[in-house]
């Protein structure tokens, strides 16, 4: 066997081994579950503007269909993860697919706010799927495909975030946004019932006593973080609540830290997050998160706003969603590009390039608007393209250098807490990204009448250059991460090849 055929893989316990056939049903399986779960975080923006009539509630209310799925995927996340590792990772999986089912069907049956908040929150309990879709590989995929499969399962997050707008959109407007939600239920119960029939259970379990507290702890800290992030805008950064806030994730993170650290069997073991792989690597996932976001919040703005602005292209949602969900396939195309980097040249020289290539999407809108440049849909297109490039190699190496730097017994966790630090990334872009344009947002007028109110030139100068300077700060935290190599099972059970 050659060396390149190495692949971080699981690592070798002693009684059981890596299959040598392809569970290719099983990596179908959990991808497309993945797709199903990313696509909770997208289904809900053509809705948004219709909300408040559709639920009879205020829009300020109506805003929390989007904060409550973020704020229990977050949670859910590491503690998915953790409860993986103790109970076995199939398990915790048909729960995460079960709990969008539910959520799905709750949100079809609403017309009220309440039950439809419900539902939105058991939809982003869902969100460790991912997270927990990377472990299991490690323990069913033969590691010289593991860099594939992994890279392709951490790609269905962009996959579903770029089918998600025009699905949607398309659904929504054709058929009815109910039928969305029973979709979305049905396609909770397929991935449940794939996951049932292909994907075995772990071969081993860590066991002990689950940090309850713990978990109660992390929840308020996330909330305490990720709740004014998403909702300084409209409370006021300056405002007593979202100082306050700020405030006490400080002090309950600080108080939380301390009892993790001193625990037996910790929620998260600090110690590991705090290993120097795998904290780099948490650091540059949080940079690349905050990237990956803009290019959400951007693109789809110019294309959309009025053609009498100065970067408006006036398209409907469906149309702009359609130019923007080529990214999707490319993160998908790339990932794969990004296993033979690894393969190559290691984990991080691709999480490095991913970043570099993201990074020159954003170069590209940063000289567009600074020089006064026309934007044009097909320049839309390419940096959207870009960006999905080097988020595809960029995500698909973080898992990579995740596994190879913790023990299998702890992949789950690990995962969930790398998956957390992206969600704290695209939270920050929202607040950051979207406080800037808003701040820059100027009035468009036709006719002597104001139609709309949308981002100016610097606006979109300043936030670009933001995400530019995020995309160069994760290459360069990317290639000071040193260099782990956990033993891998063709190690021990084939020394002669050595």
């Amino acid at each position: 066997m050659s060396a390149t055929d190495r692949t971080v893989g699981s690592e070798f316990d002693g009684s059981d081994s890596v299959p040598d056939a392809h569970p290719r049903a099983a990596v179908t399986v959990l991808c497309a579950a993945g797709i199903v779960v990313a696509l909770m975080q997208t289904i809900i923006v053509p809705l948004i503007p219709q909300l408040p009539d559709l639920l009879h509630a205020a829009p300020s209310d109506t805003t929390w269909a989007l904060t409550i799925t973020l704020l229990t995927g977050a949670t859910i996340t590491p503690i998915g993860g953790r409860l993986g590792d103790m109970y076995g990772k199939r398990r915790m999986l048909l729960a995460s697919m079960g709990c969008v089912s539910a959520g799905s069907v709750i949100c079809a049956l609403s017309d009220s706010l309440i039950p439809f908040l419900v539902g939105r929150g058991m939809q982003g309990l869902g969100f460790g799927t991912i997270a927990l879709g990377i472990s299991v590989m490690r323990d069913i995929v033969p590691p010289r495909h593991l860099g594939s499969a992994v890279g392709t399962m951490s790609a269905s997050l962009g996959i579903g975030g770029a089918l998600g707008l025009p699905v949607s959109a398309a659904v929504a407007q054709g058929i009815g946004w109910h039928a969305l939600f029973w979709l979305c239920a049905v396609a909770g119960v397929a991935g449940a019932i794939g996951i049932r029939l292909t994907v075995p259970e772990s071969r081993g379990t860590s066991g002990g006593r689950f940090d309850l507290l713990g978990a109660i702890g992390l929840a308020v800290v996330l909330t305490c973080l990720l709740l004014p992030l998403s909702k300084g805008a409209g409370w006021g950064w300056s405002s007593p609540m979202t100082l306050g806030m700020f405030a006490a994730f400080l002090l309950v993170g600080a108080a939380w830290s301390v009892l993790e650290w001193r625990h037996r069997n910790p929620l998260i073991d600090l110690r590991v997050a705090l290993d120097r792989p795998v904290l780099l690597t948490n650091v540059a996932s949080v940079a690349t998160g905050f990237a990956f976001y803009s290019s959400q919040l951007m693109p789809i703005q110019v294309l959309m706003a009025p053609t009498a602005a100065e970067y408006g292209l006036g398209y409907e949602m469906l149309i702009a969603s359609l130019i923007l969900a080529p990214s999707g396939v490319l993160m998908f195309v790339f990932s794969h590009v990004s296993a033979r980097i690894t393969d190559r040249f290691g984990p991080r020289v691709s999480l490095a390039i991913g970043g570099g290539v993201l990074g020159t999407g954003y170069l590209l809108f940063v000289v567009v608007t600074g020089g006064h440049w026309a934007c044009t849909w097909w320049l839309m297109l390419i940096m959207s393209c870009l960006v999905g490039a080097g988020l595809g190699i960029a995500y698909s190496a973080m898992p990579a250098l995740i596994m190879r730097a913790v023990p299998v017994a702890q992949t789950g966790e690990a995962n969930g807490v790398n998956a957390l630090m992206r969600v704290v990334g695209t939270s920050a872009s929202a607040a950051v990204v979207g406080m800037i344009l808003t701040w820059a947002t100027v009035p468009v007028t036709v006719g002597g009448a104001v139609v709309a109110h949308v981002p100016g030139r610097d606006g979109y100068l300043l936030a670009s250059a933001i995400s530019l300077a995020a995309c160069v700060v994760a290459a360069a935290i990317a290639l000071a991460i040193p260099t782990v190599r956990r033993p891998v099972i063709e190690d021990i059970v084939d020394p002669a090849d050595k």
